[in-house]
Order: structure tokens, then sequence, then C-alpha cells
């Protein structure tokens, strides 16, 4: 009943008399079960609540079946799909307890399946020095450390140190010193890679760095002018 001023006649009357009532306990929601699955409403758990005390299986599986019937009007538009009827007949087994005898066209659930939690998956590796330079930076240099010396090993480090310059202007459009990628290589190789003590030069930074063309839309009625 709502409570408002357009109620009519007879629901003023209805409203009177209940609280003439003096013996008429007061429900308020506080007081009563809480809900399993809160968003099928009060009345569905009752309905489950009375299809556990229907004794004959064929009469419990007529309405078990009408449950989830009305259970699928909240989203209509999946009703028919398996994978949705396979969802809601596990959510009737959660609002009975998992303590229900029907015939259901699913696996019927257990509240180890339900209530199963997977592992937590592994928080990916941190603490790498100078992170702007990335974890394939990080692990190519681990990668050239284990090779054995000579000119495809050069050519590996060379290339990762350009990398990393890359990387660092990326991060920092400054200037940035070959000496210092050197420093870095030489720190995030354990001191195995040491370019400082060679006259090796790193690319330009013109070259690494592209600049960004921009984008000159020229306007249609000056194509093909025609007088």
């Amino acid at each position: 009943m709502n409570l408002n001023e357009n109620m009519t006649r007879s629901q003023k009357e209805y409203l009177v008399r209940l609280l003439e009532n003096e013996d008429l306990p007061l429900i308020y929601n506080s007081d009563l079960e809480e809900l399993k699955i809160p968003e099928y409403g009060r009345i569905i758990h009752q309905m489950v609540k009375l299809l556990k005390m229907i004794e004959d299986k064929e009469e419990r599986n007529t309405f078990a079946r009408e449950i989830i019937r009305v259970m699928g009007r909240k989203n209509p538009h999946l009703r028919d799909v398996s994978d949705f009827q396979h969802k809601l007949w596990d959510h009737l087994f959660i609002m009975a307890g998992f303590d229900l005898d029907v015939d259901s066209p699913f696996d019927k659930p257990t509240p180890e399946k339900i209530w199963f939690k997977p592992e937590k998956l592994p928080y990916p590796e941190t603490g790498y020095k100078y992170r702007f330079y990335g974890k394939i930076i990080h692990k190519l240099i681990q990668l050239a450390v284990q090779w054995e010396e000579g000119e495809l090993k050069d050519r590996l480090i060379r290339t990762i140190a350009n990398h990393m310059k890359k990387n660092y202007l990326n991060w920092n459009r400054d200037h940035v010193d070959d000496e210092i990628i050197f420093q870095h290589l030489y720190e995030l190789s354990g001191g195995k890679i040491d370019l400082k003590k060679e006259t090796t030069e790193l690319l330009d930074k013109s070259k690494l760095i592209r600049k960004r063309k921009k984008n000159h839309h020229k306007n249609g009625k000056h194509k093909n002018r025609h007088k």
C-alpha cells in the first residue's frame, strides 16, 4: 500500500483498521532472515522455501521450473541462453541452501564449487632499476651477458644500448649523453658490459626519435579548381 494523499477511501479505511489493531506486529527488514541472493527479492526466496516443503517430486520439479521462469524475467533477453539457464539453476540451489531434491538439466552445484576461489596470480616482477627502459631491455641485457664473446655479441650490445637511448629519450625528451647510457648498461649488467672504455658512439637523437608529421588537410575547394 502506498502511503500518500491520493489513497482511495477503501485504502484509508484499511490503513485505519490496521493501526487500530494493537496486536499487529511491526516487521522490519532488519528482523527478517538475510537473503542469500538479494537481487531476487524476498518473494522468490519464500517461493524456494515452499518448494522444499513439497513432498511429491513431480510437483516439486514443476514448481522449480516455474520459479526458474520467474527468476528469468529479470533478464528476459537471456532466458533461452544455455549459460544463463545454468546460472539460474545454480542460484536456485544456492537460495535453497544446496538442500534441494529436484531434477536439474545441469549438474547440481556444491558449496565447494560455488565458493571456490582460484589461486592468486603472482604479481609481475618489480624492483627493476631504471624501469623506464622497459622489462624487455632488462632481459636482453641478461641474455647478452650469457653470450660468448664475438662480433654477434658486440652487435647485440650496441643494439641494446641504442634502444636504451631511445627509451630514455621517450621518457625524457631532453638530450642524453652516451656516457649515461653506458653507465646504466654497466650497472644493469652487473658490471659485465662496459662500453665506457670503448670508442662506441650511439645513434644520434634525430635518428632515434622520429618527429611526428603534421597532417595538413587541404580543403577540397583548392583541389582541381575550375574557372
